[in-house]
């Protein structure tokens, strides 16, 4: 494909030879040639000048390079467009593999692609175009909409209701029962989890996530919410929509994020807290109490991230304080009795 034909497709504009042919997109630190690549951050267009590209994706502003250019003023955005354009999501062909068990009773709308193994429970209604990978498990009295997409092993669970354009990867677990038990004399006594869970409309889940299913009433996947792999979604939890969740996260019963909430990965919450719209928590934070919105957030406990910078910042020079505190308080004679009695530093 030309580059002039890339650059018409993505609302681009060229600098330089537009003839010149593309055969697919990569990242600078290996384009082959052939290929268009991008720069976003400057610090890295030095590289270009050892790239063997045909041709880059650069902001508007940037200095002239001595290659062909496409110019956006989103350019990330343009090279994710220019992936696309070179590598279309691709599905497999309608039908049903004669390994797979489907209820009777179920419903499945048209052009679905029902893989081996694949097994769909009493009852359930899956919506048009749905692709179900091998040995998907799908159980009884599940409503799920339109283009769904369960990628091999994903299970859901008995009443869940999942939306349109939902995509769970290898290994997700939809609706399995929270972690609810009674610790009394004789043992820990289950506590029946009879809720469920409502995914919505174009929420993505990555591979090997668990979302409970809530005790009583709902956990709830907002509307466009992506979940990185390995997340864990404690029962009645409340995700609002469009937020992103980084991998190994893990949201205790009853939390309650806002729109556009992003956390990094490893970072955790306990139950019963609500983190407001727009917050951001960092990687490996510990959030114990509710975080406002808009705030960002980073460390254990969660502290406001000005505060977290300065206390880490303290962190490498605690020894040296506490040797010239010493130091200190021997030139000043302060006796050992005088240290137990006030504590220790």
């Amino acid at each position: 494909m030309k580059l002039s034909e890339i650059a018409r497709a993505l609302g681009c504009e060229v600098r330089g030879d537009g003839g010149v042919e593309i055969t697919d997109v990569a990242a600078i630190e290996d384009a082959p040639p052939g290929t268009l690549t991008f720069v976003v951050d400057r610090r890295h267009a030095r590289a270009l000048g050892a790239s063997r590209a045909a041709a880059v994706l650069l902001p508007p502003d940037a200095p002239d390079v001595p290659m062909p250019s496409l110019r956006s003023a989103e350019p990330y955005a343009a090279f994710v467009a220019a992936v696309e354009l070179f590598h279309p999501p691709s599905r497999p062909a309608p039908g049903i593999h004669p390994t797979a068990i489907v209820a009777a009773s179920a419903a499945i709308g048209p052009e679905a692609a029902i893989g081996p193994y694949v097994v769909v429970g009493e009852r359930v209604e899956i919506g048009r175009g749905a692709v179900l990978d091998a040995h998907v498990v799908i159980y009884r009295d599940v409503r799920i909409g339109d283009a769904f997409t369960a990628r091999a092993h994903a299970v859901v669970r008995e009443g869940v209701r999942i939306g349109d354009r939902v995509t769970l990867h290898a290994g997700v677990v939809i609706g399995s029962d929270g972690f609810g038990f009674l610790p009394l004399a004789e043992g820990n006594r289950k506590i029946p989890q009879v809720g469920t869970v409502v995914v919505e409309n174009d929420v993505e889940i990555g591979a090997n996530t668990t979302i409970d299913r809530a005790t009583l009433g709902t956990t709830v996947v907002g509307r466009g919410t992506k979940i990185d792999n390995l997340v864990m979604v404690g029962h009645g939890c409340r995700i609002g929509p469009h937020c992103l969740i980084a991998a190994q996260v893990g949201l205790a019963g009853s939390t309650t994020l806002g729109a556009r909430v992003m956390l990094g990965g490893q970072a955790g919450s306990a139950g019963h807290l609500n983190v407001g719209d727009g917050a951001r928590i960092g990687a490996q934070s510990g959030v114990r109490r509710d975080v406002p919105a808009g705030g960002t957030y980073a460390g254990y406990p969660a502290v406001e991230v000005r505060e977290w910078r300065r206390a880490s910042a303290c962190m490498p020079r605690l020894p040296g304080l506490f040797r010239r505190l010493r130091r200190a308080e021997r030139a000043l004679g302060i006796s050992a009795a005088d240290e137990s009695a006030d504590g220790d530093v």
